[in-house]
């Protein structure tokens, strides 16, 4: 795939995976793989992967997922109808189909300083990327969601994941129902990109 759009055309994909295709292992080894080559600070490579398949762990990850996200979405919904919240309504009712969850997490926990934590999370975040940039390359989609994460020591319990590891999301992974995307509407980049100092147009 051309790179430029792929760049453009990696949607956060809720309402458009396939919830009855299988996901071979090897596609997701051949994604995982590749995530495995982002920059990681200090060549540290702190991430760890758990890819979850079992119907079991997933109904109890997506009841975690389904309780905070539909307490987020109601929220939201006193703010009016949109596109995003339908998208997230659809996700939540549909959670624990998804074939497969892939759990990106770090070796260590935030500490809370802005520029320790911005370094430790930037030791996952690109390699996350990296890994939904190759399915989509492979006509899969994800998102990457936060809603367990309100949830996290039960989640970790569920999932086994040892004190002192960080879970960074859920990406919900699966065959796409459409070949293609188109890029986003944006705002444009002289409302949001300044020269040298903040609100100094870039051109």
């Amino acid at each position: 795939m051309e790179i430029d759009h792929l760049l453009s055309t990696t949607r956060a994909v809720r309402r458009k995976l396939d919830l009855d295709r299988p996901v071979e292992p090897k596609v997701l080894e051949e994604c995982l793989t590749l995530a495995l080559q982002a920059p990681t600070p200090g060549n540290a490579q702190a991430w760890r992967w758990l890819v979850v398949r079992d119907q079991g762990v997933k109904e109890r990850l997506g009841a975690l997922f389904r309780e905070v996200g539909e307490a987020y979405l109601a929220e939201r919904a006193k703010e009016g109808p949109s596109r995003a919240l339908a998208s997230g309504r659809h996700l939540i009712d549909v959670i624990e189909r998804v074939p497969v969850f892939v759990i990106p997490c770090l070796r260590g926990r935030p500490t809370g300083d802005n520029a320790t934590d911005a370094a430790f999370y930037g030791g996952i975040f690109p390699a996350v990327w990296n890994f939904q940039l190759a399915l989509r390359s492979r006509g899969l989609g994800s998102t990457l969601t936060t809603y367990h994460l309100s949830r996290e020591a039960e989640a970790a319990e569920i999932l086994g994941v040892p004190d002192g590891h960080t879970q960074a999301g859920l990406l919900p992974v699966a065959y796409t129902t459409t070949p293609d995307f188109k890029p986003a509407e944006r705002v444009p980049l002289s409302e949001v990109a300044y020269l040298d100092h903040w609100g100094t147009p870039l051109s």
